[in-house]
């Protein structure tokens, strides 16, 4: 990658759970640079924070090109969605890999857990 170049980051997080999560853990351990991020320096950039759309996470499928669009390099995949924390299994999260995978787009598991 390109040194001069910011890297672009999404986050998808799933549907139920954002019902009772703000996604502030999300926001903050990209903010402080902590856990998942810890590897990003200071210029790159969250350009997208949404959620699959529900099961069976047809929002990805609707979206990913528009990533593209923007430039995302990489979809973090939130903790909820994988299972951290103790939240539902997401029994989708294999197919929402390969939609973002086929897109082209590099994937991450976790954000903050």
């Amino acid at each position: 990658m390109d040194e001069n170049k910011s890297q672009k980051i999404a986050v998808v997080r799933c549907e139920t759970v954002s019902e009772v999560c703000s996604g502030i853990g999300c926001f903050k351990a990209f903010n402080n640079r902590d856990v998942y991020f810890r590897d990003y320096d200071s210029s790159a950039e969250m350009i997208a924070f949404f959620t699959c759309g529900g099961c069976s996470g047809r929002r990805v499928y609707r979206l990913v090109k528009s990533l593209k669009k923007h430039g995302v390099d990489i979809v973090h995949l939130s903790s909820c969605m994988m299972n951290m924390d103790n939240c539902p299994e997401c029994p989708h999260v294999e197919s929402i890999k390969k939609t973002i995978k086929d897109n082209g787009i590099d994937i991450l598991e976790g954000t903050h857990h």
